[in-house]
Parts: structure tokens; sequence; C-alpha cells
């Protein structure tokens, strides 16, 4: 060790040469990384769960459900309580999605055009139409209703808001998926998910012959695969590349469908084009 007298200036240091790290240090910074990285993997799962599952849960059957060693989902259940991320629910250890979630939820709103202004359209369109209408979304490999403005009817026609469901069971499906190249989509798509709910299986060939159909007709409907009663119409709301980030659709009984088809139709593309000018601004 270099000893330095009283009185002595500290040796200076030229911040013009590279720094040399050492090897192991190296190592063990991208260690931490990768190791920080897999649990926040694994706290995101926790939170997609308790969404998809819809109510509380011991952390006990959280780790079942996502794979994971129950000692790593309790470390991560209990951080993300400290951070209000969870919530305790009863006195037999349950916890569920918790309040802080809803203040980010509310924050993100209220920076995003896309979900202010489109909801503005959703009203319009229940305006002309009487009708449900809704924004969806592409959520990963799903597809999900990201809002909703339910009909002017006596009976309720609506979808559960945040629920994901099948790609191929929707027509907004069709048009989400123009941008991407057929091998694109066969990578994106569960292969389970070509099974509709009556159980026969959608031809790929069909379902990707609708997809470029729809994207150059700017507009897909067709009697809903989850239900005997409606009829879904989606138009493609587009960023400034042309790619559709959303749709705008209609959900109604098909009678009513049927007889006001072109109307609806009309109302929907003018609905979505407008939309597609006001964020692209």
């Amino acid at each position: 060790m270099t000893r330095r007298h009283r009185g002595q200036a500290p040796p200076t240091v030229d911040l013009r040469q590279p720094y040399h790290f050492d090897r192991t240090e190296i190592a063990m910074t991208e260690d931490t990384i990768k190791r920080r990285a897999k649990g926040l993997d694994r706290a995101f799962d926790i939170l997609d769960f308790l969404k998809e599952v819809g109510q509380p849960l011991r952390p006990n059957d959280i780790a079942s459900g996502i794979g994971s060693p129950k000692s790593t989902v309790y470390e991560l259940v209990a951080s993300l309580l400290e951070r209000r991320i969870l919530e305790t629910v009863g006195k037999d250890g349950h916890v569920y999605l918790g309040r802080q979630l809803y203040f980010l939820g509310q924050a993100h709103l209220r920076h995003f055009d896309l979900t202010r202004e489109a909801d503005h359209a959703l009203q319009e369109i229940v305006s002309q139409t009487h009708e449900t209408a809704q924004m969806c979304l592409l959520n990963g490999r799903k597809y999900t209703v990201a809002l909703m403005r339910e009909g002017e009817r006596h009976f309720r026609i609506s979808s559960d808001i945040g629920e994901n469901a099948p790609i191929p069971w929707t027509a907004s499906g069709r048009l989400l998926l123009g941008h991407l190249s057929d091998q694109q989509i066969v990578d994106l798509i569960d292969h389970d998910d070509f099974i509709l709910p009556d159980g026969q299986r959608l031809p790929l060939e069909t379902f990707l012959a609708q997809i470029r159909q729809a994207t150059l007709d700017g507009f897909f409907s067709f009697d809903s695969v989850a239900d005997t009663f409606t009829h879904c119409f989606a138009a493609p709301v587009r960023d400034a590349q042309g790619i559709s980030i959303a749709t705008l659709c209609i959900v109604a009984p098909r009678a009513d469908a049927q007889k006001n088809y072109n109307d609806y139709r009309r109302v929907l593309i003018d609905s979505a084009n407008h939309l597609a000018r006001r964020i692209n601004e």
C-alpha cells in the first residue's frame, strides 16, 4: 500500500482513460441482472395468473398454477404485497391484485391517447347504432376486449374486459394480424387455438385467406363462434405505418345485424378511420 503524508495531494485519476473491469465483477453483474430478470418474469406470471383465474389464491396454489418453486413465489408475493401490487384477502393467506394496479392503470389512461379517444368513438357508435361497441387489441398471443360501451337494449350483450380469447375465434383477429407474414402468424398462434368452441378445427388456409381479404377490405364480419345469436363487425384502427394497432367492433343480434348491415358497416369504418386520424395527428 502506498503511504501518503499529511498535506500531500491525493493521486489524480485520468478520466479520459478507459476503466478496466475485473472479469469477476462483470460476471457477477451479468448474473445479478439475469437473476433479477427471471424474478421479474415470475412476478408478472403471478399477476397474469391471478387475472386469468379471477379470484384470490394462496401462494401455494399460485406456485402450482405457474409451475414455480413455492419458496420463490412466497418471496415474490411478499415483495408485491409490500408494494401494494397485491393485497391480502380474508384471514387464510389468500392474495389478489392490489389497488396500486388501479392507480397505475389510471396513470396510463391519462397519457394514452388511443384509450381516451377510443372511448369517445365507442360512445358515438352506440349513439348511432344502439348496439354494443368495443375496442379490441392483441395481448401477446391472444385477443382481448380493452374497452366497451354497452348498447341501448333491454337485454345485455357484453364481454368481460381484459379476458383473453383465442385470436382465430374473433373477427378482429382477421385484421390485427394483417401486417404479419403467413409464417409469423403460424408461429404466433397456439396450435389448439384453431379449435373452435363447437370442437371443429378452423383450417389454417381458410384463416390466412380471411386475413388477407380483410386487410384489403379494411373490414371483417361474421356470426360469432362463441355463441349462436350475435354477429360481430370489426374495422381496423391503423397507425401512421398502416399497421392495425386496434379494432373497433359492433356486436349485435344476428337479425338486427342482417337488417342494418350496411349502416353498421359504414358507421364502424367511419369511426375507425376518424379515430386513426385523431391518434396519428
